[in-house]
């Protein structure tokens, strides 16, 4: 190591290594001590070798979707882990999971954290790393963050299940056009014969917008892969804890109609976010202390807040002021409305617009300041209110601009220039 920056990287990674310390998917770090020539790391043994040779070593390349899921189970809960430390692997493939052991079962192990970096949430990483088979599309846009991991899991779940890559040409620049431009197959052999909750999965984690993508999280909570899996086996969403953070940064009126668009969704559509819930609820009370939202909001985060903070948060989405919040105050700050939208256009009109004639009483398609006061139960002028979402000025809300509402916060967005934005570096 003769550069300082392969010094730094050396230290970044086993920093990052001790971070992940303890969990059960990550090849367990021990020590790393340095003499006058070396550096050494002194790791787990993994006598199962990699994961890519264990699917080479399969008759066709492929496994059967309950296998499937036990082994993407396990990759998506060392992403989620790594997201809510600030961390993004960056370089997920089979090359890098281990196996403990030569036995059927055996645990998978990630490793090879050298391209790994700490991120804070909203910033973006600009610097192209990776590989070409498993690289997303906002990578290669320069303008990544956590979202890429999940992506290259569902590139490896579309290969265990078919036995071929979804994006694949001679050379690295054709693959790169293949992964921005078009969309995997689901249609030759053997995907007619795969469940369609299996193909509902792959999909949402491999969508090109990673906005709408699953989160880490979010994916654990698939019906697909959670079938013998417990929620106590679910971490915590960093994106959730974000989302309650910005929360409190919501006009007045975003929240109303946050809660109006919450109360339209149903079980099945709140399943992730009620595994979250129950995450944090750690007394099984069915409500959120104060205590427990301190407890979720302390962890190792990539952000630090004070009391006072945590007290504005749940002040925030506490709306009936009874120092609790409930399932479905919770829901209202944690919502994923840009998922909700590019994952089911159809369910987005529906449930939006149920969401508005919870204001518009009258029926006559806008919502009027007399309708938002009898709503809201606000005293006073309406006028600030109403006028953040009345984009053509005309002194009412249309569906349009109250989806646009639900569509955008108040604040504006961070800043998108990341710690690695001046590397430059290219590893394929």
């Amino acid at each position: 190591m003769k550069l300082p920056i392969s010094v730094e990287d050396v230290k970044r990674e086993v920093k990052i290594m001790k971070a992940l310390a303890g969990h059960e998917n990550v090849v367990q770090f021990y020590n790393a001590f340095e003499d006058d020539s070396y550096v050494y790391i002194v790791m787990e043994l993994c006598e199962g070798g990699e994961l890519l040779d264990r699917i080479l070593a399969k008759k066709d390349g492929r496994y059967t979707e309950k296998d499937a899921a036990i082994v993407v189970r396990q990759m998506l809960k060392v992403a989620a882990e790594c997201h809510l430390h600030g961390l993004v692997h960056r370089d997920m493939k089979p090359e890098n999971f281990l196996l403990k052991s030569t036995k059927v079962d055996s645990p998978l192990k990630a490793t090879d954290f050298g391209l790994s970096d700490f991120i804070r949430p909203g910033r973006k990483f600009k610097d192209i790393v990776g590989s070409a088979y498993y690289v997303a599309p906002e990578v290669l846009r320069r303008r990544s963050g956590p979202e890429s991991d999940v992506w290259s899991i569902g590139v490896i779940t579309y290969i265990l299940l078919c036995g071929r890559r979804p994006f694949w040409d001679k050379t690295e620049d054709g693959i790169f056009k293949e992964v921005i431009r078009n969309k995997p197959d689901f249609r030759r052999k053997p995907w007619p014969t795969i469940s369609t909750s299996a193909k509902d999965f792959v999909k949402k984690l491999l969508v090109n917008d990673p906005h709408a993508r699953l989160t880490a999280a979010q994916a654990l909570s698939h019906p697909w892969v959670r079938e013998g899996g417990i929620a106590s086996d679910i971490p915590l969403d960093i994106s959730v804890l974000y989302n309650m953070r910005q929360f409190v940064t919501y006009s007045r009126l975003k929240r109303f109609a946050l809660r109006a668009l919450a109360s339209t969704l149903d079980d099945q559509e709140l399943a992730n976010l009620r595994d979250q819930f129950d995450a944090i609820d750690v007394d099984k009370s069915g409500t959120i202390s104060l205590e427990e939202m301190r407890q979720a909001l302390a962890k190792d985060l990539p952000w630090r807040l004070k009391d006072s903070r945590v007290t504005e948060i749940l002040q925030a989405i506490d709306s009936n002021i009874d120092g609790l919040v409930d399932f479905s105050e919770f829901v209202a700050a944690t919502l994923h409305v840009h998922q909700l939208e590019e994952h089911n256009s159809s369910v987005w009109q529906e449930k939006s617009q149920a969401a508005f004639k919870k204001f518009d009483v009258d029926g006559d398609g806008y919502i009027t300041p007399d309708e938002l006061k009898m709503h809201t139960g606000l005293k006073g002028s309406i006028d600030p209110l109403l006028d953040e979402a009345d984009i053509d000025k005309d002194g009412k809300i249309s569906l349009s601009e109250f989806r646009r509402l639900l569509r955008t916060a108040s604040m504006k967005t961070l800043s998108v220039t990341g710690p690695s934005e001046t590397q430059g570096s290219r590893t394929l």
